[in-house]
């Protein structure tokens, strides 16, 4: 890559959406660790460098500081959040804890309209804020450029040294105008061209995968939704034969999932695929668990143990494939040894024993899903799968809240089945990321046919997002929030009450558990 912008990680939800918006801008991103030495970063030749918010405070003992010597590699620095409190507080700022938090919308006012980063962009722009401390002090030469209400130096430069800093967050989709920040800074300040894109993504992946797998064997947990999909078509262009599908009926799935699956990559991708029903066996083992983390333990350690199975059949191999994306690892474990925090733990991440056998393979583990369905397209899959509304891991048994057991999956497969197909109906369905049914562990009292009914609720939840980082739910008409009611509580013996979700991410997950 002739052309990049490193990314320093100090631990922040929303660092590789920062690369995911630099690469919306066709321009290659790089995430290294907060400690990486300076000389490592000039070796790498960027043309400009952005350090990440974070979870931290830069005056607290165990703060993640970095190299002091990046800022004298005369490149352009772009702080974020707690990023720009680190370049104030190495250049002879001050940070402190503010008198009042600043978290949620914001209101940006561009106090110097010259500035690069807001060029051509309103004085005032909605803006993300997340944070509790703030600079109280300028470093020498620097100036304000931006404001906020409980800031008064929210956005700051060095116009001289190319140093900017900014106390919000550009990259989230709550910064409306965000994207052209940054754009302002990798093009404006840096000086880059539009040169990356998909199809440049495929080249460097297939040529990872291939250094990482030489003439091994791969072996994939096909789901049939869209990031194994994405994932198979992705080896498959990588590694040919080598790749074989497992697909495992765990019990857990929509309806008609293992007949759809095994019609389209069995049949038209001719893609070897061997399928394996332990529906009977994930039942047996989830039986009585109602944590939600022990769920997707459980599912975890089951689903690699059925696999350790069936690889048997299907010969030797080396490596396990899996649809791993980037809000998947951000979501469960720190990144690269920085302080994330952890929100809770995926199927894909959080269930693999120790002692496993395999080793994973990722492809599109820094890839949000909006890429991901990019990606698909590009590598020639029908728009139907890659456009498929996200399925979690653990599938039904985290939409299933508290125990487990073969009735109330029948009866939420059902809810499901019908949300899907009025959403489908009306034309809602690819307008929104996901629309799904929720069994609450909650029985009310009924009147259905003229007599008492005692049963459950269905929740539904439809949210729309970008990345599934954030999300807001969706304002679906009454006439088919109705419609999907009525259907329900007259077709699915076992509810007899529909609740909408109208919760957004944060504060809520996108899933219930």
């Amino acid at each position: 890559m002739n052309e990049q912008i490193v990314i320093l990680d100090f631990g922040s939800q929303y660092t590789q959406v920062i690369a995911r918006r630099i690469r919306e801008c066709n321009v290659y991103s790089s995430i290294l660790p907060y400690n990486t030495p300076a000389a490592e970063i000039q070796r790498l030749a960027p043309r400009g460098l952005i350090l990440s918010g974070g979870p931290s405070s830069v005056y607290s003992k165990e703060a993640p500081l970095p190299d002091r010597a990046l800022f004298k590699l005369g490149i352009p620095v772009l702080g974020i959040c707690f990023g720009v409190q680190v370049l104030a507080h190495f250049l002879g700022g001050k940070v402190e804890k503010g008198d009042k938090r600043e978290y949620g919308k914001g209101t940006l006012t561009v106090t110097d309209e010259r500035c690069v980063l807001f060029r051509n962009l309103p004085k005032e722009l909605q803006v993300w804020n997340s944070h509790g401390d703030k600079l109280t002090r300028l470093p020498k030469d620097f100036v304000v450029v931006g404001t906020t209400d409980n800031s008064d130096y929210a956005a700051i430069e060095h116009l001289e040294r190319k140093l900017f800093g900014i106390q919000f967050h550009p990259e989230v989709v709550h910064t409306p105008r965000g994207k052209e920040i940054i754009s302002n800074f990798v093009h404006g300040v840096c000086g880059c061209g539009r040169n990356w894109n998909m199809r440049s993504y495929i080249e460097q992946a297939v040529d990872q995968l291939r250094a990482q797998v030489g003439k091994e064997r791969v072996i994939l947990g096909l789901s049939g939704g869209v990031d194994s999909s994405v994932a198979a078509a992705l080896i498959h262009r990588a590694l040919g034969d080598q790749l074989t599908c497992i697909f495992v009926n765990n019990g857990l799935l929509r309806a008609r999932e293992a007949e759809t699956v095994q019609e389209v990559f069995g049949r038209n991708f001719q893609i070897k695929l061997l399928y394996e029903d332990a529906s009977a066996l994930f039942l047996r083992k989830l039986k009585g668990v109602s944590d939600p983390e022990r769920k997707r333990k459980v599912i975890g350690k089951t689903f690699i143990d059925v696999f350790q199975t069936a690889t048997r059949r299907a010969g030797k191999a080396r490596f396990l494939a899996q649809g791993t994306l980037y809000p998947d690892v951000i979501e469960s474990v720190p990144i690269a040894g920085n302080p994330a925090s952890m929100i809770k733990s995926h199927h894909n991440v959080g269930g693999l024993p120790k002692g496993m056998k395999f080793e994973l393979v990722e492809p599109l583990r820094c890839l949000f899903k909006d890429e991901v369905r990019q990606l698909g397209l590009e590598l020639g899959l029908p728009k139907e799968i890659v456009y498929r509304q996200p399925f979690p891991g653990p599938g039904l048994a985290v939409r299933c809240l508290g125990p487990v057991d073969s009735s109330k999956l029948k009866i939420l497969r059902l809810a499901d089945a019908i949300v899907v197909e009025e959403m489908k109906s009306a034309g809602w369905y690819y307008k929104t990321w996901q629309t799904f049914a929720v069994l609450l562990p909650v029985r009310s009292v009924g009147v259905q046919g003229d007599e008492r009914t005692y049963d459950y609720t269905v929740a539904i939840r439809a949210v729309e997002s970008q990345d599934g980082m954030t999300a807001d739910w969706v304002r679906l008409p009454y006439e088919l929030l109705e419609k999907i009611s009525l259907r329900i509580t007259n077709e699915v013996k076992g509810f007899n009450r529909v609740v909408f979700d109208l919760t957004s991410k944060p504060p809520g997950t996108i899933e219930w558990e």
